[in-house]
Formats: C-alpha cells, structure tokens, sequence
C-alpha cells in the first residue's frame, strides 16, 4: 500500500536506507554512502509533504521523494524535453521486495501527480554505475537525455501524456 511518509516512520525509513546501501555496496554500485540519503533527508521530505512510502503488512518495503523540479543540477544541461516537471528522487526498494511493482508504483504515483498538477515531465537522476535503476527507467519509458556534471549522475525524463 502506498502512502505519505510520517515522522512515525523516520526511524524505519532510516533503516531502510542501510539495508538498501548495504546492497547497493555488495552489487558494486557507488550511488551513495552512508550518509545519505538518511534520517535527516526523510525528516526534510515529511516536512514537505514529498515522501511516499509503500508497506506490505505494515513494513515499509519502499519510498521515495516527489518534488517539482528545482534543482540547481538539472540546470546545467539543456536537453531537457520539457520544463515544467516532478523530480523522483531516492527510491529505495528493500533487496527482498525487488521487481514485485514498488518502483513501478512510485512511478505510476508520479505520473498521477504529473497529471493533477499540471506537469509535463517526470525527471530522475541515476549513477552511471546504477545499472539496476538504469535498466528499470529504460524499462519505464524514461529517456536517458545526458551527463549531470556537478552531481556525476546521467538525467532521465519521462515525458507523461495527458
């Protein structure tokens, strides 16, 4: 079940994030440390209404950022499809729940709000050794458009029909 974060669910979230970089270290992907993303980015995320989480039996198995585009990064490139745009940021999916439809649903989720509010595009950046999040936005229909130099992530648009 997808639903908003809540600072009831910071302490889970936070240790999902370990989980999923523990994983993401065993696979070889240097996407992030253990720093970040963190208790301190959730609380952030809650604060702004952003955060989604998906729960199976009351587990957090999943979540993920949703924010119109702002960015300072995504700036520094132009081939961008379309300007008006929600950026997904951190999905985190738990090892065990992997291709069983939680990205998918946060991505559906986006493109729901894309609709509602307006938006042309959803946007999403990835490490360029993250092939797991590659193939599944390649999978989703996102274009990969180009290099995010001040970030080291390749850009991702998804273009979304009304």
């Amino acid at each position: 079940m997808l639903t908003n974060g809540t600072n009831e669910d910071l302490i889970e979230l936070d240790e999902l994030a370990v989980l999923v970089i523990k994983d993401m270290k065993k696979s070889l992907i240097p996407q992030w440390e253990f720093n970040y993303p963190r208790l301190k980015n959730f609380e952030s995320d809650v604060l702004s209404n952003s955060i989604y989480i998906y729960k199976d039996n009351g587990k957090i198995v999943g979540t993920c950022t949703i924010l119109p585009e702002n960015d300072p990064p995504y700036k520094t490139i132009d081939t961008w499809i379309k300007n008006n745009s929600l950026v997904i940021h951190r999905i985190l999916v738990h090892p065990d729940y992997r291709k069983l439809g939680v990205a998918k649903a946060f991505i559906d989720k986006a493109i729901m709000l894309c609709k509602k509010g307006g938006y042309e595009s959803i946007k999403i950046d990835t490490h360029l050794e993250n092939y797991k999040m590659r193939n599944f936005l390649k999978k989703n229909g996102f274009i990969e458009l180009d290099y995010l130099e001040t970030i080291d992530r390749l850009a991702y648009e998804l273009v979304v029909e009304e």
